[in-house]
């Protein structure tokens, strides 16, 4: 019905926390410094940040896809079907938390699993790398 809010919201709240991100990170790069919080990894935080968002959007879009095409969601409104019924409305409301909750939650995990494989094959590079050199 509406499990893709969920998902949606996550993916402002990033968005929102990528762009504050991202201005520290070029601030400090144009001042010369870095930020340890947010450079201390070989790759920096806006960018798996971003990541994230791409992910999440992806999922919101393809589900909201999805629900207009079973008419779940419509473009009159309530826009979604469920809010015509009041008695549909507690239902949707569990959909969301528990469906769309359990994608927010998986999705998360997988892309922190992602993050870390590719920032751990990203510094045997180096390792590699200044190793060859030396």
């Amino acid at each position: 019905m509406a499990c893709f809010l969920a998902p949606a919201a996550e993916a402002i709240v990033v968005t929102v926390i990528r762009k504050r991100v991202q201005k520290k990170e070029e601030a400090a790069n144009k001042a010369g410094t870095q930020v340890k919080s947010y450079t201390e990894n070989v790759i920096l935080w806006s960018r798996k940040l971003g990541w994230l968002n791409n992910m999440l959007w992806g999922g919101v879009f393809l589900l909201a896809i999805e629900h207009i095409w079973h008419g779940e969601v419509v473009p009159w409104p309530p826009f979604l079907t469920a809010m015509s019924n009041p008695a549909d409305i507690h239902p949707m409301l569990m959909e969301i938390l528990t469906v769309g909750g359990g994608m927010v939650v998986f999705v998360t995990i997988v892309w922190y699993l992602g993050t870390r494989i590719i920032e751990r094959r990203v510094q045997n590079a180096q390792v590699k790398r200044a190793g060859q050199g030396a």
